[in-house]
């Protein structure tokens, strides 16, 4: 009764189109076999409707809540929806290995489908984040049966996002582990921990080496944890099997893709995107002012999802849009409409200046600027794309640019709005007393009242083997910025950040070399951050003019 009065509820809040049926039976804890013998959990909201498509649904994060009151709403849209828990979690047998067994499982519990008396011979796939995963784990090889997926906050390839600038994204991987962790322990307890801050996890995340952060958070070694830490390189086979993007090209089902500004998988997402479209394939894209775990990204999700699902799926006509709608941010921003992404943009160089400046003037004979980074006082991140919705998103700035570690880059105030939609880059000399360091680069909106809100930002690690000096001992470091949809106003300014790191989002660089999960000796060192003309540090945003093709909605 409570899920019945909830999905009315959401029903009208959502603005929803009338549900087909009211009439939706719920079987619970159905022990679906897949070929070793393993039992997975399901759930199964049946519509009283003949002929119904099933939505199926795989998921680490339990079948009750949330997930309940999708099943029934999608239910009374007028399909079978199937809920499933990934084996190792919340009832389903065998031991949780991420992305190890979500293609055949989901391939087993497919032929499962295929078996069952109401199957009409059509689904979809919906879910976000890892429920993303097993979407793609699955999609190349599920045939002209799957006809529809919506992928929310996720992407086809988790290394990247896990090695961001080929660092290590340590506050997303030890909150997952933890999170994971934590749903097998008492409700009570878990409140408790959550009133408290969660000090263990605190803890860990400042902790070395960070091979015992999993113990000092959880109290347990997580198995996948460690592996992360030991298969960090790029030709590290262990991935080769736990990425899915080598195969967009085979996914046949049209795909509704969800993201947010400030989510954790959003380059990935993108790239997704246009390899979908450069497979000759129409993929929808919506990108909003969200965060990873946003209450408006869940509205939106199953808005925007549900309609995808009716369109392609339950044959029913859904609202026309474009393929592309991107949220502005900043002043005077909002919704737009656009064809493809990214749009047309013209490139503009912002150059590194003298005295903090910011300009797109050429850069001039000047002297370099420098700070010292110490690791054992790492930088520390400041909002941004981060798994916890509460931390993350725009922030003022204003705390850590007072640090002597950060250094800033400031244009005057703008006579005119600019607005930035696309790809955005950096380019950054440096000149390092050590040669293993990192850079991080962050793009930020000053407002009139002087508070620095971040839009970007990216970070790369710098390795002797990876990057090589020039006559001067600078080394070139290119850095790739999360994409970016934002109107910086009259009278703002835009301003550049470059420091040594952005600790706990990225691991500290300890300075030196140091294999990651063992690293223990920390080095402090100076660094030089060059502007001059042959050292043109600069970072390049896809300006869109008055005229271009991004007309408010």
């Amino acid at each position: 009764m409570l899920t019945a009065l909830a999905t009315r509820l959401a029903t009208a809040a959502l603005r929803l189109p009338p549900p087909r049926t009211r009439r939706v039976t719920l079987t619970r804890d159905i022990p679906v076999r897949v070929r070793d013998g393993v039992a997975l959990r399901t759930d199964h909201h049946a519509p009283d409707l003949p002929g119904a498509p099933t939505v199926l649904i795989r998921t680490p994060y339990g079948r009750g809540g949330p997930m309940r009151l999708l099943g029934r709403l999608a239910a009374e849209r007028g399909y079978h929806v199937v809920i499933q828990s990934c084996r190792g979690t919340h009832g389903s047998g065998g031991l949780f290995d991420p992305l190890v067994h979500e293609r055949d499982d989901g391939l087993d519990t497919l032929d499962w489908l295929r078996r069952q008396l109401w199957w009409s011979g059509a689904f979809g796939m919906f879910g976000a984040s890892y429920q993303g995963f097993v979407q793609w784990a699955l999609a190349a090889d599920a045939g002209d049966e799957l006809r529809a997926m919506v992928a929310v906050v996720t992407a086809s390839g988790t290394r990247d996002s896990t090695y961001a600038g080929e660092s290590f994204a340590l506050d997303t991987v030890l909150t997952w582990a933890e999170l994971l962790q934590a749903q097998t322990v008492p409700w009570l307890a878990r409140q408790w921990e959550l009133k408290r801050g969660q000090p263990r996890l605190a803890a860990a995340l400042a902790h070395l080496p960070l091979a015992e952060a999993d113990r000092v958070a959880t109290g347990v070694t997580v198995p996948f944890f460690q592996e992360w830490l030991r298969h960090h390189t790029p030709d590290a086979a262990y991935w080769r099997t736990r990425v899915f993007g080598d195969r967009l090209a085979e996914v046949r089902a049209p795909v509704a893709m969800i993201s947010g500004w400030h989510d954790i998988f959003l380059p990935a997402q993108l790239r997704d995107f246009a390899a979908l479209r450069a497979a000759g394939a129409r993929p929808r894209l919506t990108v909003g002012p969200w965060t990873h775990g946003s209450p408006g990204l869940f509205v939106a999700a199953l808005r925007d999802g549900l309609d995808w699902l009716d369109e392609h799926l339950g044959g029913r006509p859904a609202p026309g849009r474009t393929p592309v709608r991107v949220h502005v941010g900043g002043a005077g921003g909002g919704w737009r409409d656009l064809p493809d992404w990214p749009p047309p943009a013209t490139p503009t160089t912002w150059h590194l200046h003298p005295y903090g400046e910011l300009s797109t003037a050429p850069p001039v004979e000047s002297a370099s600027d420098g700070f010292w980074y110490d690791p054992a006082d790492p930088t520390p991140s400041l909002g941004g794309p981060l798994l916890v919705a509460q931390r993350a998103g725009p922030v003022d700035n204003r705390p850590v640019e007072a640090r002597p570690d950060v250094l800033t880059w400031t244009s005057a105030v703008l006579p005119a709005p600019v607005e930035v939609v696309g790809p955005v880059r950096a380019e950054v000399f440096v000149r390092s007393d050590l040669p293993h360091l990192d850079v991080f680069v962050r793009l930020c909106d000053v407002d009139a009242r002087g508070r620095s809100w971040n839009v970007c930002d990216g970070l790369v690690r710098v390795t002797p083997d990876g990057f090589r000096a020039d006559g001067t001992g600078a080394v070139r470091v290119p850095v790739e910025l999360w994409p970016a949809a934002h109107r910086f106003g009259a009278g703002h300014r835009l301003r550049v950040q470059v420091s040594g790191g952005a600790h706990p989002r990225y691991a500290r660089n300890p300075g030196t070399g140091e294999p990651l999960g063992t690293a223990i000796t920390l080095r402090a060192g100076w660094r030089e951050i060059l502007h001059d003309p042959r050292h043109p540090s600069a970072v390049v945003l896809p300006t869109v003019h008055s005229g271009s093709p991004l007309p408010p909605r």
